[in-house]
């Protein structure tokens, strides 16, 4: 097959006690996945009960990460840029209309995430009826770390997740308190889209977003997953 210009080379995740990246396909996250999170953002009625997930997208090769201090830059036309820390789950399998108890099966490993916003430009848009892509899907907007596969962390259901700015702990929860737990989150994806190996889903975030600045450091982890560590440049 003759291609008008070389093909883009995918963004790409190291693998934990492995020589091999993960070649990242596709980004899903979830909206208000945390009770906390979403009264911070006003949804009030969410904090009273579980509603049905929503998703949004990134595009793939915003996607940046590695083993080391991860350099984003600060993106353009924002003075509201927010953090997000979250748990990634990372196929290794797909499929449509999988059941809950076998949603699992299509798991690779997990990694941590930060889900950065544009948290101005997004609000923007909701006053209008607006998509978010803009403030959700720029260029460097999904950081991960290293992917730790399954057969070395097992399946994380419970455990501490947290974000630091400049050593100041602002945002901690724990996995326990998602809404949506991720076979629940899987199953429900599939009934949207046909999910494929290298797909990435970001899981939600608990409370206590909030803004950065050019030169924060940030420091973000998950129990029995690992941390990353990212500058902002």
């Amino acid at each position: 097959m003759a291609f008008v210009f070389p093909p883009h080379s995918p963004a790409a995740l190291p693998v934990a006690g492995s020589t091999a990246c993960f070649s990242v396909r596709r980004v899903f996250c979830v909206g208000r996945n945390y009770a906390d999170h979403a009264r911070e953002m006003g949804a009030a009625n969410q904090a009273e009960g579980r509603e049905p997930p929503f998703f949004f997208m990134k595009p793939g090769d915003a996607v940046v990460g590695g083993n080391d201090e991860i350099s984003v830059a600060y993106p353009p036309l924002t003075n509201n840029l927010h953090h997000e820390v979250e748990l990634i789950v990372a196929l290794g399998s797909g499929g449509t209309n999988v059941a809950v108890d076998a949603a699992r099966e299509l798991i690779f490993g997990y990694a941590v995430g930060l889900d950065l916003t544009r948290r101005d430009i997004q609000a923007r848009a909701k006053e209008k009826g607006h998509p978010w892509d803009m403030g959700k899907g720029f260029d460097q907007s999904a950081v991960a770390g290293v992917i730790q596969p399954v057969a070395l962390v097992g399946h994380p259901d419970r455990g501490r997740i947290w974000l630091a700015v400049n050593g100041d702990v602002r945002q901690e929860g724990d996995l326990a308190a998602m809404l949506w737990k991720v076979a629940d989150i899987i199953a429900n994806l599939t009934t949207l889209v046909r999910l494929a190996p290298g797909d990435l889903i970001y899981t939600g975030t608990p409370a206590g977003v909030g803004p950065l600045l050019p030169g924060d450091v940030l420091e973000a982890g998950v129990d029995g997953v690992g941390t990353l560590r990212a500058r902002i440049v």
